[in-house]
């Protein structure tokens, strides 16, 4: 078990930190994150269902396929989250909405130094000026 809890949480990291996309903002923020829930679910079944063939009595171990079904499901939902909301705060026709910002890595190439540097950023502020 502790294999899987190691598992879970190395796939949840990855997932949450290579989701570099465009700015655009989705047009239904709650249909994307069930649909990446819904994906999750069924990703987690199968690496649940691939971990249990590996064991010597697979039809003992069938509620790994639940746990990687409950993990996937958790994962894809804090992806699909993390993935809809662009930066703290974001000012809409004079209204101002506060959110958790979504963390993105960049590599730069620091000319003085001649170093590549992998650093993370994360938008603070955004909104639609008329």
């Amino acid at each position: 078990m502790k294999f899987f809890t190691k598992l879970t949480t190395l796939l949840t990291l990855s997932a949450l930190l290579s989701g570099a996309s465009t700015a655009f903002a989705a047009d239904n923020v709650f249909r994307e994150m069930f649909q990446d829930a819904f994906y999750g679910g069924a990703v987690g079944t199968l690496v649940g269902a691939a971990i249990m063939a590996f064991t010597s009595k697979p039809g003992n171990h069938l509620d790994y396929m639940a746990y990687g079904a409950a993990a996937g499901v958790l994962t894809g939902a804090t992806y699909g989250l993390a993935h809809s909301v662009r930066s703290l705060a974001t000012i809409e026709n004079g209204k101002v909405r506060i959110a958790l910002p979504m963390i993105i890595p960049d590599v730069v190439d620091a000319p003085a130094s001649k170093q590549t540097v992998i650093c993370w950023r994360a938008n603070l502020l955004s909104g639609t000026f008329n």
